[in-house]
């Protein structure tokens, strides 16, 4: 069994409903138990700017599958979330699903890089992730405590 965080965000539709069913679908992966959940935050667009506020999430999980296993299985439910990846790589989205770390692993595929490469740039990703791992290091960057520090967090706002 291995720890992994999940990144959850959301701007389109029921937002909140999204992210509570993906946490969901995450809990009943074979061999996978969610052990933690953030507070749920409202946050500004990153990259496409003119769009709707997303609400976003981290999730730690246990599970025995492997990260390109985890991957797939995290597509098949932004998939049935009603996510199409229509090549806007940052625009608005029903589910977006990252894998942002994996204890122990490092991974540098085509369709997968762990640690995620952005995590230390997004204050959407970093101030839920404080909320279940702020002592957690994220290989070559630091403790997720010391780079909250170093982002901006204007706008970001917990709902719950």
């Amino acid at each position: 069994m291995m720890r992994a965080y999940i990144a959850l965000g959301s701007n389109l539709g029921d937002t909140r409903q999204h992210l509570l069913d993906a946490i969901e679908a995450l809990a009943v992966l074979p061999q996978t138990e969610v052990l933690a959940r953030s507070r749920l935050y409202r946050t500004p667009p990153w990259g496409v700017l003119d769009q709707p506020d997303f609400l976003n999430a981290v999730v730690a999980i246990e599970t025995a599958l492997a990260p390109h296993d985890l991957l797939e299985a995290l597509l098949n439910i932004e998939r049935a979330a009603g996510r199409q990846r229509n090549g806007d790589r940052w625009g608005p989205r029903t589910l977006d699903l990252d894998l942002l770390h994996v204890a122990g692993r490092t991974v540098n595929s085509e369709r997968l890089t762990l640690p995620h490469p952005h995590i230390a740039d997004r204050a959407f990703v970093l101030l839920p992730l404080h909320d279940v791992a702020p002592e957690l290091e994220i290989p070559g960057q630091g403790k997720v405590a010391n780079l909250l520090q170093g982002v901006d967090t204007h706008g970001c706002t917990p709902v719950t």
